[in-house]
């Protein structure tokens, strides 16, 4: 089986969201840890402060190393930080739903809904808020 170079591209700048996604994760996994076990927050909210602190350093680090974005940051962090929002609102529902309707334990539920999150983000990323503008 053969890949595409263009296939081959699309994984790299995947691995590479990812990659730098890992920081902005161990953002907001601590900030739920911290906000749940010392502060007595609900999972969710915890996890939502996070994640809005961890989409800072996230949108940093996509602009210049993952997508080398030549657009203004006028242009692209309005639209990252549109993904961002509707990524932080499904984070925070499937929290709600996992922990608090279906009793899962918060870290089993964070680790599925960042797997989810992280498939939208780097949908709305690549194909809307870094997309490359044809020349």
């Amino acid at each position: 089986m053969q890949f595409s170079p263009k296939s081959i591209a699309l994984f790299r700048q995947f691995i590479h969201f990812a990659a730098v996604g890992l920081s902005g994760t161990l953002v907001q996994y601590l900030s739920l840890w911290i906000g749940v076990e010392y502060f007595l927050m609900a999972a969710a909210v915890a996890s939502a402060i996070g994640y809005i602190l961890g989409s800072v350093v996230n949108y940093l680090l996509n602009y210049f190393f993952t997508f080398s974005s030549g657009k203004s940051h006028k242009e692209a962090a309005s639209k990252y930080f549109s993904v961002i929002g509707i990524g932080w609102c499904l984070n925070f529902l499937l929290m709600s739903l996992f922990v608090k309707q279906l009793g899962w334990y918060y870290w089993f539920a964070q680790i599925i809904t960042t797997g989810i999150g992280l498939l939208w983000n780097f949908s709305g990323s690549k194909w809307w808020a870094f997309k490359h503008k044809p020349t």
